[in-house]
Order: C-alpha cells, then sequence, then structure tokens
C-alpha cells in the first residue's frame, strides 16, 4: 500500500509576510495603492479631524480610500456582510482574511462603521480626489479631448418603493399600520394561553408595525408635499424622499439617475452624477461639472467649444438643444423618431409604421376667432385659452380646451378625442415658430450620412463604461440614501473606473 502524508484543509500556518510585497507591480491593487500614495492631495481630509490634542489616533484616510476603491474595483459594493454579493465577501470581513486587502490596510482592518461613514462623509472631498485622478489621465494622454458622450443609468436607490406615495397616501398607510398594531397589541394581550414561541412571534410583530407607524409620524410631521418640475404633487418616500420613481429598462424603480459624461479616447469620465431627474434636465448640469473638473487640471472654460457630443434620444429636448447651441457644441442628439426615418431600419419589425387609425381632427382644423381670442372647432364650440407659454421638451405653447359638457354631447366626438373617457379637447398652439427651430435642425443633422456615422460612435463610447461598472463591478443599485451620499458612492465608481484606465493603458502611452 502507498503511504502519503496527511492532507488537512483545516490546518493553520503562521507565516512571516512582507504586506508591502504582496502588492505586485502591475496588479491592480498597486496601481490604486500607487495612485493614492503619489496622485492624491489627501490633505483635503485634514480637517474633519479634531484628535490632534486629544481623542485617539484615527485610521488614515488613505487606509480608508485604498480598501474602498479596492472592493468597488471587486464587486464588493457592501461594508459588511451580505448575501446579495457575488463574491460572498464584504469589505470588512476581507480586510481581516485577504492578505491584499490586510496588506493595502496596514493590518489594521477597519470596520464596516468606519468604512460606511468614511464614504458617506466625502461630499466635499470627492471632487478634489476625482479631479487628481483626471490630472493623472491628462499627463499620461488618455484623453482625446474632441468627441464626448452622455449617458445616464437609473439605478434603485436603498429605500422600498412602498414607502412611496402621495402625502395622502402615506396618511392613509399610517392609519392601516396603526389599525394593524392596535389588533396585534389586543392579540398580544390574550397571548397568556400560547405558547412561548407564539407569544415572541406577537412581539416582533408589535415591534415591526411600531417602528413603520414612527417612521412614518417622524416624516409626516410638518411634511409639506413634494412638488414635481410642473409643479404638481409627485410620489414622496419616507425613507429617501430624494430618491424618485422612475421608468427604466427592468420598469419602474425608485431611485437615482447616475450619469457620466465619457471621453472617447479611452472612455475615460469627465464628470459623473447622480440626480433625481429625467435625461434631458440632466445635460447642463453634467457640462457644467466636467467643466469645472477640467479647469481644475488646466483646460480652458471654453474646452467644449466645437467639441463633438453625442446622447441618445432621452436628451433630445429644446432646452437640451440651446444648452448646446450656446455652448457652441457640434451636439448629436436624436429625436425618439430618428430611427423610422433611417432606410437601413426599414425592415426591423419595432420600425416598421404601425397601422393608422382614423384621422383624428388636428390643430388645421381649428379656426381662430380674432376678436374674442378663442379657437372654434368644427362643431363650432369655443375653446379658450386655458395656459400661455408652456415649454414643454421641445417647443413652446399656448393651451386651450374646450368645455366639458360641449365635447359629452357633441356629433364629433369620436372624431375630436383620441380616447372615450376623454372628458374635453385640448389644443396645443406652438407661439414660438419665429426663433430658430433647433429640433429640426438636428433631425436634419441626424439624418445625414455625416450625422449617422457620428452618432453611431455613442454607442462603443458610453455603452461599454456602463457595463464596467454596473455588470462587472456589481453596482446595480445604491447602498447609501439621501442624494450627496449616492452621488459619492457613483463618483468613487467613476473614480475607480478611471484609475482602471490609468491601469491599463497608462503604461502603453
Amino acid at each position: 500500500m502507498a503511504k502519503y502524508k496527511p492532507s488537512n484543509e483545516d490546518q493553520m500556518v503562521m507565516l512571516p509576510i512582507s504586506l508591502q510585497d504582496q502588492l505586485v507591480l502591475g496588479t491592480l491593487e498597486h496601481t490604486i495603492n500607487r495612485q493614492v500614495d503619489e496622485n492624491i492631495n489627501l490633505s483635503v481630509f485634514d480637517e474633519r479631524y479634531k484628535n490632534d490634542m486629544t481623542g485617539a489616533a484615527a485610521i488614515h484616510p488613505k487606509i480608508l480610500l485604498k480598501v474602498i476603491l479596492l472592493a468597488y474595483a471587486k464587486g464588493m459594493i457592501s461594508s459588511r456582510q451580505t448575501p446579495a454579493l457575488a463574491c460572498g465577501a464584504s469589505v470588512e470581513r476581507a480586510c481581516h482574511e485577504n492578505i491584499i486587502f490586510i496588506a493595502l490596510s496596514y493590518g489594521y482592518a477597519p470596520d464596516h462603521s468606519t468604512i460606511a461613514a468614511f464614504v458617506s462623509s466625502m461630499q466635499s472631498e470627492i471632487s478634489s480626489i476625482f479631479s487628481d485622478i483626471l490630472v493623472v489621465c491628462e499627463e499620461l494622454e488618455l484623453l482625446g479631448g474632441t468627441h464626448f458622450s452622455l449617458d445616464g443609468v437609473k439605478l434603485s436607490a436603498n429605500v422600498s418603493k412602498e414607502w412611496s406615495g402621495t402625502l395622502k397616501e402615506l396618511k392613509h398607510k399610517r392609519d392601516k399600520l396603526q389599525e394593524k398594531l392596535e389588533r396585534v397589541i389586543a392579540e398580544h394581550a390574550q397571548a397568556d394561553k400560547h405558547p412561548q414561541v407564539e407569544i415572541e412571534r406577537q412581539q416582533k410583530r408589535e415591534r415591526r408595525f411600531q417602528l413603520q407607524v414612527e417612521r412614518l409620524n417622524i416624516f409626516l410631521k410638518d411634511r409639506e408635499p413634494k412638488r414635481g418640475s410642473n409643479g404638481k404633487e409627485i410620489q414622496s418616500n419616507a425613507v429617501d424622499n430624494e430618491s424618485v420613481k422612475m421608468p427604466s429598462s427592468h420598469g419602474v424603480v425608485q431611485g437615482y439617475n447616475a450619469q457620466a459624461l465619457v471621453d472617447s479616447k479611452h472612455q475615460v469620465i469627465l464628470s459623473a452624477q447622480a440626480f433625481a431627474s429625467q435625461d434631458h434636465e440632466n445635460l447642463q448640469p453634467m457640462l457644467d461639472s466636467a467643466k469645472k473638473n477640467l479647469v481644475s487640471i488646466g483646460k480652458d472654460p471654453t474646452f467644449f467649444e466645437g467639441k463633438e457630443l453625442t446622447a441618445d434620444s432621452n436628451y433630445h429636448s429644446l432646452g437640451s438643444l440651446k444648452v448646446c447651441k450656446d455652448e457652441k457644441i457640434d451636439a448629436y442628439i436624436p429625436d425618439i423618431q430618428f430611427r423610422k426615418r433611417d432606410p437601413r431600419f426599414a425592415e426591423q419589425q419595432r420600425f416598421k409604421e404601425e397601422k393608422k387609425m382614423p384621422r383624428l381632427f388636428s390643430a388645421t382644423d381649428f379656426s381662430y376667432d380674432e376678436s374674442a381670442r378663442v379657437y372654434r372647432c368644427p362643431n363650432g364650440k369655443e375653446l379658450k385659452c386655458h395656459a400661455h407659454n408652456q415649454l414643454n421638451r421641445y417647443r413652446t405653447y399656448d393651451v386651450y380646451h374646450a368645455r366639458a359638457e360641449d365635447c359629452a354631447a357633441c356629433p364629433l366626438r369620436l372624431r375630436c378625442l383620441s380616447k372615450s373617457d376623454t372628458s374635453r379637447r385640448y389644443l396645443s398652439i406652438q407661439v414660438d415658430s419665429a426663433q430658430p427651430n433647433l429640433i429640426d435642425e438636428m433631425k436634419a443633422r441626424i439624418d445625414t450620412e455625416l450625422g449617422k456615422r457620428i452618432y453611431a460612435r455613442r454607442l462603443g463610447i458610453v455603452e461599454p463604461v456602463f457595463a464596467n461598472i454596473c455588470v462587472h463591478k456589481h453596482m446595480d443599485r445604491f447602498t447609501l440614501r439621501t442624494k450627496p451620499k449616492v452621488d459619492v458612492q457613483w463618483g468613487l465608481f467613476a473614480l475607480v473606473h478611471n484609475i482602471g484606465k490609468i491601469h491599463v493603458f497608462g503604461a502603453l502611452t
């Protein structure tokens, strides 16, 4: 019989290890370690520490920053253990067990509360750190500076949609929870006859309802309705009221719209911010943020003049096009119908013209009575002006509407109203036709062969950035609450992405 030495998988071994030798040249952790030590100005963190005379010594910010950046690069978005992580390890646990994390943390092994508090409080430092890494990208010639692409992704916030609603709806929810709580308390009072397990279950239910009622009471106290861009009340959220409900490719999410402006040469992110608004409202603040970052690395404030900018049809609005015109940017932002006009997509089912319904009355079928300042419908009824100078994504309109009782009895109702349950006819009349028609100009530009070629570059510039962050690095949700903290988390992932570009392409330039 052969004789073998025993194989004990649980054997513990103590080895003499040099921590810095674990950060091998050519690895991402070595790049992160070097960038934080040599190229990031860590003095920006000094103001937050007031322990020079009293108090315990703090873990150095560079240690926490290195640990966080490597954790995000590895797809570990939580500072504590969570089953949702594919890697099955938290940042805290990695700092105890993973030799690379131990080396980056110099053996201090910060706990999850220290890491989470550090990330949550970086609002005033993240911009400076981001600019420091952009300086390195510029020095290594990773920025092309000729073509830029803007896009966004809607990510869920660390909150449930069940805590969303108008103030009236949330008050109703609070009242229903209060009723449930009272029933549970009454059941608990009769629990002496039940086994101990049943009593404990009742106590847990009671405590859960108490916490939910308290949360809603605190939130609703002196709370004003949350207003949308049109001035109407939109749904609030009792846990993170800065997050909003937004449609996404995965349905409606309660979260934020994470935006990135990307340089075309090596897909370096110039600006990264999270918003609680739709794409077409975010072009201006994203350009302003990118200009601020570029000025901080020595670029001129007019850096974007004459440069190409591509963005998808979600950014197509009159406001966005005016911004590009004012900034003298060579923009390519198509409207939502541009594929239907492109003969290359004529055979694709989703771009084929749908079977048209019988033509409804259009604005040309209504006559204007200048003396009465009203429009008259084909049946002779008046439509009075309801609102002046209403700006939508594309143009400015005056809105006229008919009386509900006139439309209810109208014999032409089926030819005038698009839906059977519509109460009255509204008529939108464009009032800014004398101004340059930026919408039509952009349509003409996108429909040219040159416009199609330039816009086609967008897909290969910005989409891989979101694939890297959201899929490869598992950033598919935010783990922090409120917009300032979410901004920091998104900025850190953009920072990790840029350091990855330095790691991959820096040695090649």
